[in-house]
């Protein structure tokens, strides 16, 4: 079956300037860039080497974009495969959301003109983001989503979408090497010795892990790698979760995580096979130390958006403080601040 006039208009839109080529950056999409976000230091008090990673400047406002962007060069294959007659008619996507997934992935697939994301929302999400999503097109879905895991033949029957594709759960997405690969290759050359990460689905952090081993083991350097091998097979990834289901990082709490490869012995293995520093590890912040890492990022010569759950990792490294070295270059990475 041949593409409609819009799809086939859709579908010139749909523009990848390259898989890794740093010199020609696929994100974000109207401007193209490698970094595409910011790192500068930040003062940390007793710490002299400190830096943030500042997602913010997103499209949405969160690390989120770069996996929405994902989604719409995806749509570029279906289209692709519709105009060879493989199949009819597009496919919808569903996710389970917070609220900044539903958020990017929705706003690129409205600027594309694709068809409207399906979003499985828990019914504590804030007004504020379910007016949002509604407002920009997304079709919503409401459970409860603490009682149960659900996996991906429920996730698409509670969104209304059996036929769908479901982005929560789908491996042929290569969720843990593609969403954020280019954010990671960015963390990466920081050559840092300690990372802290906020750790939600768990996918950004896989993705750094899954790139630092690339490059380890690699005979030859993905062409975005600027960093230093030996700094990164020491380097201590540390991702910041909560259990807490009322913390101020409510983005960051899930009950279940079905679909996340992270596990005890799966970081066991990275750590065993000198993949990383001895101490990557995922712990769970303390609510005080997310709201002192609020006070010292308010208190920063530049003004800088960031929300709870960004700053997970700031508030862990707090936490930790007495255990880091003074004197060891530490990366800050913050996943953004939702822009509603």
């Amino acid at each position: 079956m041949s593409l409609t006039k819009s799809e086939k208009e859709t579908l010139d839109k749909i523009i990848i300037a390259s898989d890794n080529d740093p010199l020609n950056p696929e994100f974000p999409a109207d401007n193209p860039r490698f970094p595409a976000s910011e790192t500068y230091k930040i003062k940390i008090p007793g710490f002299d080497d400190v830096w943030f990673k500042d997602e913010s400047t997103n499209p949405t406002g969160t690390h989120k974009d770069r996996m929405a962007w994902e989604m719409v060069v995806t749509y570029r294959d279906y289209l692709l495969s519709k105009e060879r007659g493989i199949i009819n008619d597009l496919p919808v996507m569903s996710i389970i959301s917070s609220g900044s997934a539903a958020l990017a992935v929705q706003t690129q697939l409205k600027t594309y003109e694709l068809p409207s994301l399906h979003a499985l929302l828990d019914y504590s999400v804030s007004k504020e983001i379910v007016a949002k999503l509604k407002d920009i097109g997304c079709k919503l879905f409401f459970t409860d989503l603490s009682r149960k895991p659900l996996d991906s033949e429920e996730i698409l029957a509670l969104t209304n979408n059996p036929d769908g594709i479901d982005i929560t759960s789908d491996e042929t997405l290569d969720p843990d090497t593609r969403f954020y690969d280019w954010l990671s290759y960015e963390i990466v050359n920081s050559s840092p010795d300690y990372c802290f990460i906020p750790f939600g689905t768990g996918a950004l952090y896989e993705n750094i892990l899954n790139v630092s081993k690339q490059e380890i083991t690699s005979l030859q350097h993905d062409p975005r790698f600027s960093g230093n091998v030996k700094k990164l097979r020491d380097c201590s990834f540390i991702g910041a979760t909560t259990n807490n289901p009322e913390s101020l990082a409510n983005k960051l709490y899930s009950p279940h995580l079905p679909f996340s490869h992270y596990n005890e012995r799966w970081l066991k293995t990275y750590k065993d096979r000198g993949l990383c520093g001895r101490e990557s590890n995922v712990y769970a912040v303390g609510e005080q130390f997310i709201r002192e890492a609020q006070v010292i990022i308010e208190s920063q010569d530049r003004k800088i958006q960031s929300e709870p759950s960004a700053l997970a990792g700031l508030g862990l490294m707090l936490q930790m403080k007495d255990q880091l070295p003074r004197d060891k270059k530490i990366l800050i990475v913050s996943t953004g601040y939702t822009k509603l």
